[in-house]
């Protein structure tokens, strides 16, 4: 992709993120610096959290953006019904959303947010996810072995629970791992 002189910052720590950002083959620097506080309101429809945590993130970013800079920040969500599986805070709360996901879909959402010095636009994608029954063996071992800690519903797509639970998929597998590198491609080629 022609950046058109552009230099792309990616607002996120998650190193899945980076793996995934790398494989499209943009030159693009890490820059986590941020001031956005990532509370919502509990009336926030579901669907919209990830949105306005992406744009907070965005807005949050420490400095104001050069006007060859284009800043991506993204947010993902799993969403059980219409509870939502954020990180967990304790092993307990691993466990609990891990019994809670066993044997049932759920959605992933992930919202990504580019903005440059003059613009923002944010677009989200969805993807399903369906999970064998996980006994309580199993969740134990892999909380222990994998420390699900900085993930979404407190599991990987792409580590062990994924491999051995995820039983149907429909809609991008990346958006599960953390980004929809396909939606970020089409953005970045529209933004530019």
């Amino acid at each position: 992709m022609d950046l058109k002189g552009k230099k792309i910052i990616l607002g996120s720590n998650s190193p899945r993120r980076r793996t995934l950002l790398t494989g499209l083959d943009i030159p693009f620097e890490v820059d986590t610096l941020n001031n956005f506080d990532e509370i919502y309101s509990p009336y926030t429809p579901y669907d919209m959290v990830p949105v306005l945590m992406s744009e907070g993130k965005s807005s949050g970013f420490h400095r104001p953006l050069e006007d060859n800079e284009i800043l991506i920040t993204a947010d993902t969500m799993v969403i059980l019904s219409d509870r939502i599986l954020g990180k967990p805070h304790s092993r307990e709360d691993a466990v609990s959303m891990l019994k809670a996901l066993s044997g049932r879909e759920h959605h992933v959402i992930t919202a990504v947010t580019l903005r440059d010095s003059s613009h923002m636009v944010t677009d989200t994608d969805t993807t399903q996810v369906r999970f064998r029954e996980l006994s309580d063996e199993e969740i134990d071992y892999y909380i222990d072995k994998y420390k699900p800690f900085d993930k979404a519903g407190a599991y990987g797509a792409q580590d062990w629970l994924g491999y051995s639970a995820i039983t149907h998929i429909e809609g991008s597998f990346f958006n599960v791992v953390g980004l929809p590198v396909h939606k970020v491609y089409k953005m970045l080629k529209e933004f530019i």
